[in-house]
């Protein structure tokens, strides 16, 4: 396939078989058995008895002992307010040493379950384990937060995932496809499930390739993919043979067939921005846009 991707400002600073293992194309996700409800959805083949099976990162909201514990109950639309949270250890005290990846201590994802109004921001930690960040989302609806991070002492790092509401009156978006600030980005390659998949992005400013792409976070590309439905989490970073653009090659695995909301982060000029688009599994439909439903009242509610 080859879309065009909506370019959009890096909102608030840039999120299955999913996860953190943060090497060129190489994941790794938590360990965990399969609820019923998860094979019911296509969660891949049958594994034989006794191995351990790989879920998707972001889905629980604890793993391992260690637990996300947000702080603040509500995301703004108003103003950028502190969204602070704890991750609680397996002592039961907030951890207050990380192991750096990718240039950060935690990674921050935020995103509506529709899979629009996606951030990727960067927290700061209190002494006593707090972790901040002002925040102010565009819209009202039930938001997801990824913690992505590496516990001091750990090998794996973990991703957690909650959902905080924003109250207000939700109407369904789909995510933006199309240029803007004059970038368009092509998506070249096929999701193909539970094999690793070469994508090809390609960047150009009007009209013309991008080659001086600066890296960000240690790369020169991040990719965010959260499958739609229940937004299992992946996060992968160039090949290793990735240059300085118009291209940039990255190899994703996901665990099954559907539709997947995908956003990649990338530096020009001095400026962080994020493209975000959707990306089907073969022989995927793309499911239709929610038409919020008028209410009495005269305003719509989205279902």
């Amino acid at each position: 396939m080859k879309t065009p991707a909506q370019l959009g400002l890096f909102g608030f600073g840039l999120v299955a078989v999913f996860a953190v293992a943060w090497g060129a194309g190489t994941l790794a996700g938590p360990i965990a058995a399969p609820s019923e409800g998860d094979a019911a959805h296509g969660g891949g083949h049958e594994e034989p008895a006794g191995s351990p099976v790989k879920i998707p990162g972001g889905l629980q909201v604890a793993q391992d002992g260690y637990r996300l514990e947000l702080t603040t109950p509500t995301l703004s639309t108003v103003d950028a307010q502190p969204f602070t949270f704890k991750v609680i250890g397996p002592d039961g005290k907030p951890v207050t040493a990380y192991t750096t990846a990718h240039e950060k201590d935690l990674h921050l994802i935020v995103v509506r379950r529709d899979l629009s109004g996606f951030q990727h921001v960067h927290p700061a930690l209190g002494p006593d384990g707090l972790w901040s960040v002002p925040l102010k989302v565009a819209e009202p609806g039930v938001y997801r937060v990824f913690a992505d991070f590496v516990p001091a002492g750990r090998a794996e790092g973990l991703i957690l995932g909650a959902d905080v509401n924003v109250p207000g009156d939700f109407r369904p978006r789909a995510v933006p496809v199309g240029v803007v600030d004059d970038y368009t980005v092509t998506l070249e390659g096929d999701l193909v499930p539970g094999t690793s998949s070469k994508l090809t992005l390609t960047v150009s400013k009007g009209g013309k390739p991008v080659t001086d792409l600066q890296p960000y976070l240690g790369a020169f590309g991040h990719l965010v993919a959260l499958r739609h439905g229940d937004l299992a989490y992946l996060h992968v970073h160039p090949d290793e043979g990735t240059k300085a653009g118009p291209q940039i090659v990255f190899y994703a695995e996901v665990p099954s067939a559907g539709t997947y909301g995908l956003y990649l982060d990338f530096q020009h000029e001095g400026t962080v921005r994020t493209v975000s688009f959707t990306a089907t599994t073969a022989g995927v439909v793309t499911p239709p846009t929610p038409t919020p439903t008028p209410s009495k009242d005269g305003h719509g509610h989205g279902h």
